[in-house]
């Protein structure tokens, strides 16, 4: 199946719009992701890169739909060719043409939530803007209209009103996590920050409302900042992320000496210091770092946060590193009804993302 995007829906504004963003181990319809084809974002070292895709959809196309954007019939044909070969369930997977300028769907793409309304679903558009960084990003910010389409569902864009003027706000799916009762993890080095800044002077209680209307966050829980080799500056899906509600996972670094580890040891106490909407202090644990991953001599963003929680299936990014295994062992404890899967990303890791960078998932509709 293959869905064209029609641009005569531009996203809407609503000033009525109210959310709820489900907490990413809710049941899901589908996992959308952009076949990989910008073999400048893994210079070098692209030619394993849709093998590793294949694998991942492999596993996704077992316990749910896999949407698939690709630019070109072309395209189309190439990737299913190699995930035929990679013995891929087929059936389970759609293709949806539209070019893009990368494939990192979960901080381009739509953000998925249930209208308070009763309408169902509708898919948020955060008006992509290149992670305030790279100029080329006018193909990826098409993608949420796609989302929508091809899911029938409302595109709202995510505006903040300005005087008479309602202002596009900037978000990307990477730098936000909930828990689906309330609380929403983020940092204030990616939303707050005057470098590579998204929403300029928009100010901390102006994002929390926004969160508030968009997302049902009654709570937001600010950390100082990520990881090392992080492009984005400051994406929490590298660095701590909720496994149930009021329940965190968050990096830490052993070695005194790494420069995370100052970073990541200031935000396992602040997050030891929170408490959930009713007050009850959140349950912490610690996620150990790989050793750093260096290719040409730069440092990337290796990390076990970015894991992707999908139905049944928990997809761990691996680093043929010695706590992989411990990594492993740590997620499987917080996901006793999922198969935890590792998946080799030392090759994709260079495109300066891994499984959650990827992937974005449309919720199951509100029954």
């Amino acid at each position: 199946m293959t869905a064209k995007l029609d641009r005569s829906q531009p996203a809407r504004s609503d000033d009525q719009f109210s959310g709820r963003m489900p907490a990413e181990w809710e049941p899901h319809e589908a996992t959308w992701l952009a076949w990989p084809h910008n073999q400048a974002d893994w210079p070098g070292k692209f030619e394993p890169i849709p093998w590793v895709f294949a694998d991942i959809v492999r596993h996704l196309a077992e316990v749910e739909r896999v949407d698939i954007i690709v630019g070109s019939a072309i395209e189309r044909r190439q990737a299913r060719r190699i995930l035929k070969l990679t013995g891929v369930d087929m059936n389970a997977v759609r293709f949806h043409l539209l070019a893009t300028d990368r494939i990192w769907t979960r901080d381009s793409g739509a953000i998925f939530t249930h209208r308070l309304d009763g309408g169902g679903l509708a898919a948020i558009n955060w008006n992509f803007n290149g992670w305030a960084k790279y100029g080329n990003y006018k193909r990826d910010a098409r993608v949420p209209h796609l989302m929508a389409m091809v899911s029938r569902t409302p595109c709202i864009a995510a505006t903040v009103n300005a005087g008479s003027i309602a202002r596009p706000v900037v978000l990307e799916g990477g730098s936000i996590d909930v828990d689906g009762a309330g609380l929403l993890l983020t940092t204030r080095e990616c939303l707050l920050s005057k470098v590579q800044a998204r929403n300029p002077g928009l100010s901390k209680k102006v994002m929390e409302n926004l969160f508030a209307r968009y997302f049902s966050a009654r709570k937001v829980l600010w950390l100082d900042s990520g990881i090392a080799g992080d492009d984005t500056h400051g994406h929490i899906d590298d660095t701590a992320r909720f496994v149930a509600p009021g329940v965190v996972l968050a990096c830490w670094e052993e070695n005194t000496s790494d420069e995370n580890y100052r970073r990541l040891e200031k935000n396992f106490r602040v997050l030891s210091e929170m408490a959930d909407v009713n007050g009850k202090p959140l349950t912490v644990r610690k996620l150990p770092m790989p050793r750093p991953v260096y290719f040409n001599g730069q440092r990337l963003p290796a990390s076990y946060a970015n894991f992707y929680i999908a139905n049944k299936k928990v997809l761990v990014p691996v680093f043929n590193d010695s706590a992989d295994r411990l990594a492993m062992n740590i997620i499987a404890d917080c996901f006793p009804g999922r198969d935890v899967v590792p998946i080799a990303c030392r090759d994709l890791v260079w495109g300066l993302g891994t499984l959650h960078c990827m992937t974005q998932q449309q919720p199951a509709a509100v029954l």
